[in-house]
This record gives structure tokens, sequence and C-alpha cells, in this order.
């Protein structure tokens, strides 16, 4: 029964946006503790699990990159949940910023790439990062050089992201490019809450934007295939390596 929740992917996304919404409601209406450490265990590790029983193939080397990078993500959760107090905050980026180079290392690969393509996209998400790094610039003080480091993670993990494209198939491709993309806007909005100010809905858009954004990272990686280019044709998609 268990693992059919996790390998029929209508039942699993139920199950997973029902959690994520309680724990909205939790975030909005209810104080922080106990009832928020509550809630806010169960979303990564049942992405962690999803992503587990649906591996495609029985190579965990493979898989690892992505579970590190979950399993960072969920100890920098748990932190930044008291994001006012100065060491956890800290510590949360520092947890963020190592599980966002193991989804950098997921993305990689060693395909060549087309420059030039990169170009627009690089001078679009470093512009993001200029102006939000600018907007907070006065506010951020000690936090400066932890979140220059952080954004810049950001924009690496966007720039691979984007590389996967022609590289895996075309659903993988788009779920976890618009994963990345949520990420951002919900990462951007968290730093204005926690260093500059309050914005309308800003609690509900961050937990909506990011648990969607993991959710269709994960997704995307599940259904990644490897695209394969011989004398200008598209060979059989074979099934790629995690």
């Amino acid at each position: 029964m268990v693992k059919y929740v996790f390998t029929n992917h209508k039942q699993f996304a139920l199950l997973y946006f029902s959690i994520l919404l309680i724990d909205i409601f939790v975030k909005i209406q209810l104080p922080i503790f106990p009832y928020r450490y509550i809630t806010k265990l169960w979303l990564l590790p049942l992405l962690m699990s999803y992503f587990y029983f649906n591996k495609i193939d029985n190579d965990k080397k493979k898989h690892r990159w992505l579970l590190f990078a979950l399993s960072f993500f969920f100890i920098g959760d748990i932190l930044v949940i008291n994001h006012t107090n100065i060491i956890s905050l800290s510590l949360s980026l520092l947890f963020f910023s190592v599980g966002k180079i193991f989804f950098c290392i997921k993305f990689s690969h060693k395909k060549d790439f087309n420059v030039s393509r990169l170009i627009p996209f690089t001078i679009i998400m470093f512009g993001y990062v200029i102006f939000i790094i600018g907007y907070l610039y006065k506010d951020l003080k000690a936090f400066l050089v932890p979140a220059l480091f952080s954004f810049f993670l950001t924009l690496l993990m966007f720039q691979f992201a984007y590389l996967r494209k022609d590289v895996f198939n075309k659903k993988s491709y788009l779920y976890v490019f618009f994963g990345i993309i949520l990420f951002i806007i919900s990462e951007g909005i968290m730093a204005i809450k926690t260093f500059k100010t309050d914005i309308p809905y800003q609690d509900f858009l961050i937990m909506l934007f990011y648990g969607l954004s993991i959710y269709l990272i994960v997704f995307g990686v599940i259904n990644e295939k490897k695209e394969e280019l011989e004398f200008g044709e598209i060979k059989e998609n074979e099934i790629s390596s995690f």
C-alpha cells in the first residue's frame, strides 16, 4: 500500500500537496512551536521516498547527488523556521548552499554546449542577483558575503538546469527548469522578508513556490531520459544516469 502511493504519481501528488497546504496553513495561522516543526518534517522526506521508489535503475551512486541535495535542504528547512535567530539563520544558509552544490552536480553533464546560448540567461540571472543584493545591501550587514555566495550558487543551479536542454528529454528539462525558476522566486521573497520588509502574502507565496519547486525538480529527474544526437538525428531515448 505504501509503495503504491509513492509509485502512483497522481496519488503521491495528492498526498504531497495536501501536506504542503497543511504546512502553509500552520505557518500562517498557528504558533511556530510545536506545530510548524511537526508539519515541516513531512515534505522533504516524502519527496526523498518518492524519488527512491521511482528511481529508474539500481545504481545507487547515480542517485546519491539528488538525495544529498534534498537531505541538506531538509536540515536547512528545519533551521530556517527560526530565522530570527542569527545562528539558526546562518546554519540554514550553509545547509541550503551545500544542497545547491549537490543539485548543481546532479544537473551537470559531460556533453558540449553552446556558450552563446547560455549568455542571455546568465545576464538575466546576474541582473536579478545584483538587483536583490542592491535592494538588500544596507540590511544584510554580516550576511552580505553568505548571501552573495548563496545567490551565486542559485545562479549556477539555473545555468546547469538550462544546460540540460537537448541533453535530456523535453519533459524532464521543462519540469526541472520551471522548478528552479519557482525556487528563485521563493528564495527572493524569503530574502526580502528576512532582511528588509514584509510583503503581502509573503508566507503563503514562499511556501507555495518552494514546495512546488522542489516537487517539480524531483518529478523532472524521475522522468529523466537522455537525448543522443547522431548525424543530426535524435536516436532512441536511453535511460539517464542520476
